[in-house]
């Protein structure tokens, strides 16, 4: 089923109260504490994980508010790996973080692309240069131009992705 193949990580990360391991678990039964470790590895969350007196039993407040931004989003990267998905989608990935936490994430996304197809949806087009392979340019619900992002990003084909890019409109 599609949903087995795609794992999401929606825009505002959303943690339930319980612990980590039961966030990383939250996917079904089947998740073994083996593949949540290796998942949050994955996501480059272990070393806060481990730092936590309780490891993956330490608690998770309602909303993850007792986590930092950055690791409520590896959490989430690592509960939708749980699942081994082929494809991982994530919506506005950053837009809540600051740099430095911003920065571990891209660097999290980068390793993941040998492994996973990666779609990211995102208005950062500097973040979009720096991580993507391939790109494409939607406006009003339309895609306006699709190609090798270096090409894109640097001599696009349409002039609306011209004018976008320059910032011009948009």
């Amino acid at each position: 089923t599609l949903h087995s193949l795609l794992g999401y990580v929606p825009q505002k990360g959303i943690l339930f109260s319980g612990s980590i391991a039961s966030n990383l678990k939250f996917g079904g039964e089947q998740i073994t504490d083996a593949d949540m470790k290796k998942a949050a590895a994955i996501a480059q969350a272990t070393e806060f994980i481990d730092a936590k007196p309780e490891g993956y039993d330490s608690p998770i407040a309602q909303g993850g508010s007792n986590v930092s931004g950055g690791q409520k989003q590896r959490l989430c990267i690592a509960r939708a790996l749980t699942a081994e998905p082929e494809v991982l989608l994530l919506d506005e990935p950053c837009s809540a973080l600051d740099v430095k936490a911003s920065s571990v994430i891209e660097e999290t996304l980068l390793g993941l692309k040998e492994r996973y197809t990666i779609v990211i949806v995102t208005h950062n087009i500097a973040q979009a240069r720096r991580i993507a392979d391939d790109a494409a340019f939607f406006s009003e619900g339309r895609l306006v131009e699709y190609g090798k992002a270096e090409t894109l990003f640097t001599a696009p084909e349409k002039e609306e992705t011209r004018s976008f890019l320059t910032g011009v409109c948009g």
